[in-house]
């Protein structure tokens, strides 16, 4: 039987982010196996700095992808393009340019948002902005979201049967020989090292704590700065405070499973909107109890009191109050870590998030 063509576009890492991940996933999974996959890469910017910075250079890559896509497209003539949306002006009317163009091809088009920025944004847009997005929402058959809780951010655009879901999900191996160390409990955040992701509120809980229980922990920190000034104030903090903190770089992000595997605390309190952060579900699947905040679709996948705490966005002192409880209750960090693993098990392995896509694909298809 034949598969039907499926073009999927994204970017595929580096720089590791979210959507790059999702996308390598995708390509991946078993979805190849029911469809033939055509991935259309989207990627302009090779290192996190470049990124919302505009250059010739950028401008020339982005209009080679273009003609690619065009040349693709009448020759393989897909049944399906699943393009992923950004959450900004200039963003939008990039990808809208591959809407317009998939439509020259009669191709039934579907939407991703891989984030929860979408109302926000648009509230802030020109009428102008506006009407065209609403217009470009139109050419297509609907929009994928990855949580419940951002079904919302469609409303008024789409009837609610044309507003899919599909959390994202993954299939990891952790190594097995991996011992942890007794002495210290290893806290983790793994995340772009930025103001808005939370780590300036991880480092300013640190220093909440008092000094005995400090002595007791040490932070492992993956990840890559975005500006210099993050970085200073930051080092600073460590240095004031003299916080048991160890940075990994972006480039140890090939090893995270070996990190996640060996920590007993998993941090991760976003300041802004997120979607379903890929972190939370690695840190689910390793069998951590995860610390975040109310962003995005995460609270459907930390449970306050259950697999975790959600804690309030940028308030470093509450932070801190949770990391101290789950220090001194070793049998609570335990019961919520299994709670995690069984909620992933549950609800958020690759094969589940295939199921979800493969459902939202022929229904689109039809």
């Amino acid at each position: 039987m034949k598969r039907p063509r499926v073009f999927l576009f994204g970017k595929l890492p580096p720089p590791f982010m979210g959507p790059a991940i999702a996308t390598q996933i995708l390509l991946q999974s078993e979805l190849k196996e029911y469809y033939e996959l055509v991935h259309i890469d989207t990627k302009i910017n090779k290192d996190l700095r470049e990124m919302g910075q505009w250059s010739v250079k950028k401008a020339i890559v982005g209009l080679r992808i273009y003609n690619r896509l065009i040349k693709k497209g009448f020759s393989q003539k897909p049944e399906l393009v699943v393009i992923p949306i950004s959450q900004s002006t200039v963003g939008f009317l990039k990808d809208s340019v591959y809407v317009l163009l998939c439509r020259m091809f009669c191709a039934k088009i579907l939407l991703h948002l891989r984030g929860s920025e979408f109302q926000v944004w648009m509230q802030r847009s020109h009428p102008i902005t506006r009407s065209y997005v609403r217009f470009i929402l139109s050419l297509s058959a609907g929009v994928i979201v990855l949580g419940n809780n951002l079904r919302y951010l469609f409303k008024g655009y789409y009837p609610e049967e044309k507003i899919f879901v599909a959390p994202n999900g993954g299939n990891y191996v952790f190594p097995e020989n991996t011992v942890k160390d007794k002495r210290r409990i290893h806290l983790l955040y793994l995340g772009n090292l930025q103001p808005s992701k939370g780590i300036e509120d991880v480092l300013q809980a640190l220093a909440l704590l008092p000094e005995h229980q400090r002595e007791k922990v040490v932070l492992d920190v993956i990840g890559g700065w975005r500006k210099e000034s993050t970085k200073k104030t930051c080092l600073e903090l460590i240095t004031a405070h003299k916080l048991p903190v160890h940075f990994h770089g972006q480039e140890a992000s090939g090893e995270k499973l070996i990190y996640m595997k060996k920590a007993d605390i998993f941090l991760f309190p976003p300041r802004e909107p997120e979607g379903h952060p890929w972190v939370i579900v690695e840190a689910m699947a390793a069998g951590l109890p995860i610390i975040s905040t109310d962003r995005g679709a995460i609270v459907e996948s930390v449970h306050h009191g259950i697999n975790g705490f959600i804690v309030p966005l940028a308030n470093p002192a509450v932070l801190a109050a949770s990391i101290m409880e789950l220090i001194e209750n070793p049998e609570k960090r335990q019961q919520m870590g299994r709670a995690s693993r069984k909620m992933y098990e549950s609800g958020f392995t690759e094969e589940r998030m295939t199921a979800q896509l493969r459902k939202v694909f022929d229904t689109v298809i039809g």
